[in-house]
C-alpha cells in the first residue's frame, strides 16, 4: 500500500530544496515517486512551436523520491514516518510520532 497520497503535505528532508515545504500533486506508484510543483524545479529549453506556445528556457518540477520526503502530521505539525493500524478490517495511516490517523 501507498505510504503518500496525493494531496498530503510533505516535506523534502534531502537535495537541494532540504526543508521546504509542498503539497503532493501527483504520485507515480511504478516509480515510487511524487510530484511536488514549485519543488525540485529544472530548466528545460523549448523550441518555438506557434504564438501559443513561444519556446524559451521554461521551469518545471521532476518527482522526488519517497524517500527524499517526509509526511507532516496533520495533528501534531511535525515530519513523521507513517504507519498502519487496523479498525474493524479497515487499514488506516497514522503518524508514528502522535499515533493520530492521518
Amino acid at each position: 500500500m501507498m505510504k503518500l497520497k496525493k494531496g498530503d503535505e510533505v516535506i523534502v528532508t534531502m537535495g537541494k530544496d532540504k526543508g521546504k515545504k509542498g503539497k503532493v500533486e501527483k504520485i507515480y506508484a511504478q516509480r515510487e515517486t511524487a510530484l511536488i510543483p514549485g519543488l525540485n524545479l529544472y530548466k528545460r529549453h523549448l523550441k518555438k512551436r506557434d504564438e501559443k506556445n513561444p519556446g524559451g528556457i521554461v521551469d518545471f518540477p521532476r518527482p522526488l523520491a519517497f524517500a527524499k520526503v517526509a509526511l507532516i502530521c496533520s495533528k501534531c505539525g511535525k515530519p513523521t514516518r507513517i504507519g498502519f493500524k487496523f479498525d474493524n478490517k479497515i487499514k488506516k495511516r497514522i503518524c508514528r510520532k502522535c499515533q493520530a490517523v492521518i
